[in-house]
């Protein structure tokens, strides 16, 4: 009597170490997607312990207070009365398409006269990110 072995190769993989890997691969694609959010505004106090970095490319618009002369107003470097600053802005959407501005308000700004700039952004629908420097 003849006894027949099974010599055929069985390919097998070892898949504990492939679910190791898309576990590792989950985890930073959960991370990742959770830091890389670009429809997140961030709004922070004039210093922060943490910034968080946005493009350079918005509008940028800074207010300039000197102890008894008024406010002075710049868009991306060009002085503007507050008077015109509603259609200068406007303006720049029409334009660019870009409703994002970055307002650099200095630490010492009176509450009423941030509060009378983030009303003309809320009444464009602008997106403000206030500008911070690091503590």
């Amino acid at each position: 009597m003849r006894v027949r072995r099974n010599k055929r190769f069985h390919a097998e993989i070892a898949a504990s170490a492939l679910s190791d890997i898309m576990f590792f691969l989950f985890l930073f694609f959960l991370i990742i997607s959770t830091l890389a959010n670009p429809n997140v505004i961030k709004l922070a106090l004039p210093k922060a312990k943490s910034t968080a970095q946005t493009h350079k490319s918005h509008m940028s618009l800074s207010v300039k207070v000197e102890e008894g002369q008024p406010n002075q107003y710049y868009m991306n470097q060009d002085k503007v009365p507050f008077d015109e600053l509603s259609q200068r802005l406007a303006e720049h959407v029409q334009r660019t398409q870009d409703s994002t501005v970055i307002v650099r308000f200095p630490y010492d700004l009176k509450v009423q006269d941030m509060v009378n700039i983030l009303e003309i952004g809320e009444s464009q629908r602008l997106k403000f990110v206030i500008a911070t420097s690091k503590k």
